[in-house]
């Protein structure tokens, strides 16, 4: 089972948050104080990072299976998601095959399809080989700007990710394709991407945009990839509007 925290009122409306590769739930600190005015907030560890369970090969769907199952176990039959890059992607794959259970979706700095599987296998077999803290210098290029100053928590968090987890998520990233599922999303979705991502460019929300039906683009200046913690009230702004029960489609 994964690892969660539970936060905010017990009878507000619940709202689950999936981080990024190689981060952990307090990934969302920036936006848990605006959040949990409103929400019952659920944040999870995914399996190999953080607090939960290293468990070895994987796909996007047995990600998304991990949040089925803590779904059950929290007895929450529907709910809000909002994800950030690895955890866009399982949003994605939920409201696509889960429809039932996925009320409003949030897809942040995240793509349908990303890099092929032999760039994928690099990484993983880098990490495997040296350890996450070996690619921090890298990754922390493409999760900040250049001039951001706060980077260093997150280079942290980054290091103390188990390797094999880390390496079995960039696999599951390698091997998917959720462009086909796209048009199958019929959750009010919002899109956000960071203007000066160099991990998901633009165009890749805009892709996502343009195959979900009324799902609205928002492109966020100064932000990379991890633009919850570049640009976190903006965020917090954005995702409150889209979710919110009040919130129109």
């Amino acid at each position: 089972m994964l690892y969660h925290e539970v936060e905010g009122p017990a009878d507000g409306p619940t709202v689950v948050l999936a981080g990024s590769l190689g981060t952990t739930l307090e990934m969302w600190d920036p936006q848990m104080a605006a959040l949990t005015g409103h929400f019952r907030v659920v944040r999870f560890d995914h399996r190999g990072h953080g607090r939960s369970p290293v468990t070895g090969s994987c796909s996007i769907a047995d990600l998304a299976g991990d949040v089925l199952d803590l779904l059950d176990l929290l007895e929450l039959p529907r709910v809000s998601f909002a994800g950030l890059s690895l955890g866009g992607m399982v949003g994605m794959w939920l409201a696509a095959h889960a429809p039932a259970r996925i009320d409003r979706l949030a897809l942040l700095c995240t793509s349908a399809k990303l890099g092929t599987p032999g760039s994928w296998a690099e990484r993983a077999s880098a990490v495997r080989e040296a350890g996450t803290a070996s690619i921090a210098g890298a990754v922390m290029a493409r999760w900040f700007t250049p001039g951001f100053p706060g980077r260093e928590p997150y280079a942290t968090m980054l290091g103390g990710v188990p390797a094999e987890g880390y390496a079995a998520c960039c696999e599951a990233i390698g091997a998917m394709d959720l462009r086909p599922g796209l048009p199958l999303i019929s959750a009010p979705t919002l899109v956000l991407a960071g203007a000066d991502d160099p991990a998901t460019p633009p165009e890749h929300a805009e892709r996502i945009a343009e195959g979900i039906p009324g799902a609205r683009l928002v492109v966020l200046d100064g932000a990379a990839h991890l633009a919850n913690v570049e640009r976190p009230e903006a965020v917090s702004e954005h995702l409150l509007a889209h979710l919110l029960p009040e919130s129109s489609p």
